[in-house]
């Protein structure tokens, strides 16, 4: 009865066993793989802290012309309701 346990739990793990084996063949990169692997991330980083950068804020706006957009703005929005 013991024999039959083991060669069962042999017969389960085997197959784990010949997949970590094979995972070794596939991680063997290139130098210029691993170079261009790492360009790619420091790409990416670098656009991601561009997003997180709030836009620029341009020139300041006269007061007639903030008046005038405050106008465009309330007429539009009243164009809405109707």
């Amino acid at each position: 009865m013991r024999s039959l346990a083991l060669f069962l739990a042999l017969i389960l793990a085997a197959p784990a066993a010949f997949a970590q084996a094979d995972r070794k063949k596939g991680q063997s990169m290139s130098h210029e793989e691993r170079q261009r692997m790492r360009e790619d991330m420091r790409e990416a980083y670098r656009d991601r802290g561009d997003r997180n950068r709030p836009p620029d804020r341009g020139r300041q706006m006269s007061p007639q012309e903030r008046e005038k957009l405050r106008r465009d703005i309330q007429d539009a929005n009243r164009d809405l309701k109707r």
